[in-house]
């Protein structure tokens, strides 16, 4: 195990204990499914994403990051600049690429197809900011690969953009109640429970905003911001309409889902 596999392991598992802590302590909604139901699929599959990602990837990001640095790949690399500088524009250019493929995800049905697995959870926490069909994780590792190797992001930049993007994951999935006058100060700089969870809403037009995972930036300046859910946060249906009643997906259920389940009309809702 490499030392950035140790950063980011600890980061994630910090993470993840301190954000079930305040759930449990301050939880912003009520749960309508079995905690124990939800934790086994959503646990199971982030098990079985990290097994595939290294068997197909096996150096990861900071692999090809350090690989396109020694051989001078991308826009990075044709200009000088503090170390410092570069890592910071790496990291924004990253997220702003996530963005755009967050969006695209939404966008183009065939993606939409396992995009749409993330969306069927039917109560929001910290797991949900691991639920993704496995077809996803490997699209979104070939396009940050692609991204990486583009961009000439540094090592540094690609280890911080990693731990960050999975600790910001985990924060602005969890069901945690954030002080009103705190929260609007705070999705100034990062994306909040608060702001992530209307892009979970059934509301067709509320889903397809706030695609941010890092910054909320990107959906101010790109017209993709919804300040608040048209019911309100405790009044707000989380999900995907059409799959009728309350379900909680186990593993065999979530991985069949993009071929089992009718688009609908989600996916050609945001246009680009």
């Amino acid at each position: 195990m490499t030392t950035q596999d140790v950063i980011r392991i600890g980061a994630y598992m910090s993470v993840l204990t301190l954000m079930r802590l305040w759930e449990l302590m301050q939880p912003r909604r009520p749960r309508t499914l079995s905690t124990l139901c939800r934790w086994g699929g959503n646990l199971t599959i982030v098990a079985l994403n990290t097994v595939l990602a290294r068997l197909l990837f096996a150096g990861g990001a900071f692999t090809v990051a350090a690989a396109a640095q020694e051989r001078g790949w991308g826009l990075l690399h044709l200009v000088e600049g503090p170390v410092w500088l570069e890592a910071a524009i790496g990291i924004l250019a990253l997220d702003f690429i996530i963005y755009w493929q967050h969006r695209i995800f939404h966008v183009v049905p065939l993606f939409w197809r396992f995009h749409m697995m993330h969306h069927s959870d039917l109560d929001l926490d910290v797991t949900s900011g691991v639920r993704f069909h496995p077809m996803e994780i490997v699209l979104s590792l070939a396009v940050k690969v692609m991204a990486i190797m583009v961009v000439g992001a540094s090592p540094i930049a690609v280890m911080i953009f990693e731990v960050v993007l999975n600790a910001t994951s985990l924060f602005n999935h969890g069901n945690v109640l954030i002080p009103q006058h705190v929260e609007r100060l705070l999705r100034w700089m990062v994306v909040t429970p608060d702001m992530h969870r209307i892009h979970h809403s059934m509301d067709v037009r509320e889903m397809n905003s706030n695609y941010g995972f890092n910054v909320p930036w990107w959906d101010r300046v790109f017209g993709t911001y919804c300040p608040e859910p048209a019911l309100g946060h405790l009044a707000m249906r989380i999900g995907l309409e059409h799959l009728g009643p309350s379900t909680c997906l186990n593993i065999f259920m979530m991985l069949r889902f993009p071929f089992s389940t009718s688009l609908k009309r989600y996916s050609r809702q945001s246009p680009i």
